[in-house]
């Protein structure tokens, strides 16, 4: 009976077809990331033209995302468990049909549904993507470069997303979902001539843990529709406390059911890894800073400076650019100063970025007050992204990589839905439209960025020193500690014991990662 997971190893893209699979699968990455900064510009049309409230366009945000981050470890699982190119197609065809239909309806509750299925279509297809680059590159400088190209067109994605939603709103709103789909469609087309059928699976099928994915996502959802809700409806109102209730007691349980099942949907012993689980809460922090302030950012451009859609989009252009820039200039700066710095001084500048918008009011000028704050917040975001993303998969074990990339995906998407559901309520709370609202909206979502910043600086460890001549080639006590030469895992523990990599801080995580 033959391994699937040594099968799978072994199969990959059609003959001389890798470049074209790499640009298949990064193209639907860029899509996913794209979804989640697009309806940014749209929401004033949205709300002019459908009639939605304040609650219902942050659920248009915040549906895709939750829904993402909740279902992303069941989506990787189902990756392993039912096929990563099957899992990539019909998640792909999902999101195409979801953003297809959102173009055309009229009612703002179908508008979220089809945003909350793109997001559950979303999580299927990103760990499949990232499982096939895995399995069909080399191990080295080519599965290396793949893995890098894909990381990069995630960050891509996102920035060009806040600058396209305005050119598109400024046509037609519905334009922010038929693109999606023209793109979708595209890719649909392409994934049976690019990516190579799924291997044959001998034997029994590996259990699927749907308590443990049912528990997980619905305490999730719970917690953020509480938090959406709770301004509205009071915070000590029966519907509040019984979601906040009933999400503790679910993830609880989710807790419980991973430690007693035999093949757990998340095994809890990953999160023994102190820069594991740092990198996690940094991402969580992160993406509350950063998606939510966008969707508070665009809304005081158009709502209170009277942008057009157009020129709200063309005002992000500039901290989109400093994003693209930076993020290509910061595996240097990881590999002269390892994780902690940039992670540090990144989300220290994302923080002070979104801070300076405290000095936001009815009249700002674009290049004294505004274009500061951008530029510094872009050059934090790309500093700060991919320093989180790298520690996250640092020193993991190869057969927990998957589950790791998984856990910072959820962590990024929850994090962007709970950032809007907290800034929509604070908006909320001071009158919707008010400056002294946004201002304070503003702060909380500075806040995160802070916060996660404190967090880097106590978990992500210290920069690498550099090792004196020759002792790369000295034993060390992890090869006692690792047992005979041939144990499982050996090799990989002495090695990471060596260069330091299970704190995050080696310049050869970056390499192995391929950011």
């Amino acid at each position: 009976m033959s391994d699937p997971q040594v099968t799978s190893r072994t199969a990959g893209t059609l003959g001389g077809r890798k470049q074209i699979a790499l640009l298949v699968l990064c193209a639907q990455l860029f899509l996913d990331s794209m979804d989640v900064s697009l309806m940014g510009v749209a929401l004033p049309e949205l709300k002019d033209d459908l009639g939605l409230s304040a609650e219902e366009l942050q659920w248009i945000i915040s549906g895709y995302a939750v829904a993402y981050g909740g279902f992303l470890l069941l989506g990787g699982r189902a990756a392993d468990l039912f096929g990563r190119r099957r899992m990539f197609f019909w998640g792909t065809a999902v999101f195409a049909v979801a953003s297809l239909a959102g173009g055309f309806v009229s009612d703002g509750t179908l508008l979220i549904v089809s945003r909350v299925i793109k997001g559950v279509a979303a999580a299927f297809i990103a760990p499949a993507a990232l499982s096939i680059i895995m399995t069909t590159f080399k191990e080295g400088p080519e599965r290396n470069r793949a893995v890098g190209i894909f990381s990069l067109t995630g960050a891509s994605g996102y920035a060009a997303g806040l600058v396209l939603s305005g050119v598109l709103t400024e046509l037609n709103w519905r334009l922010t979902f038929f693109v999606p789909f023209v793109i979708a469609a595209l890719v649909l087309a392409a994934v049976r001539y690019a990516v190579s059928p799924d291997p044959v699976r001998d034997g029994e099928r590996p259990g699927f843990d749907a308590f443990g994915a049912v528990t997980a996502t619905g305490g999730v959802l719970l917690l953020v529709f509480a938090l959406t809700r709770a301004p509205e409806v009071g915070w000590g109102s029966a519907a509040t406390v019984l979601s906040l209730v009933a999400s503790v007691a679910l993830l609880v349980a989710f807790v419980i059911i991973q430690n007693r099942r035999a093949e757990p949907l998340v095994q809890l012993s990953i999160f023994r890894s102190r820069t594991l689980s740092t990198a996690n809460v940094v991402g969580l922090t992160w993406a509350c800073a950063t998606i939510g302030w966008q969707f508070v950012a665009l809304l005081y451009l158009q709502q209170v400076l009277d942008y057009s859609a157009l020129g709200a989009g063309a005002a992000i252009v500039p901290m989109a650019a400093a994003i693209l820039v930076t993020v290509n200039v910061t595996p240097r700066v990881i590999n002269r100063f390892g994780l902690r710095v940039p992670a540090v001084a990144g989300l220290l500048l994302q923080g002070l970025g979104i801070l300076l918008f405290l000095r936001a009011d009815e009249s700002s000028e674009y290049v004294t007050v505004l274009l500061p704050a951008l530029i510094l917040h872009g050059i934090g975001n790309g500093l700060s992204f991919p320093s989180f993303n790298v520690a996250g998969v640092s020193g993991v074990a190869d057969e927990q990589q998957g589950l790791a990339t998984s856990l910072i995906q959820s962590a990024l998407q929850l994090g962007g839905g709970l950032g809007v559901a907290v800034a929509a309520a604070v908006l909320a709370t001071g009158g919707e439209g008010g400056l002294a609202s946004y201002h304070r909206a503003f702060l909380a979502v500075g806040l995160f960025s802070l916060a996660g910043a404190l967090a880097a600086a106590l978990g992500l460890g210290p920069a690498r020193t550099p090792e004196p001549d020759g002792a790369a080639d000295a034993p060390d006590a992890a090869d006692a500690a690792d047992g005979p030469k041939g144990a499982p895992g050996a090799t990989d523990a002495r090695t990471d014991a060596r260069k330091g990599t299970i704190d995050g801080s080696d310049p050869a995580v970056l390499e192995r990662e391929g950011a």
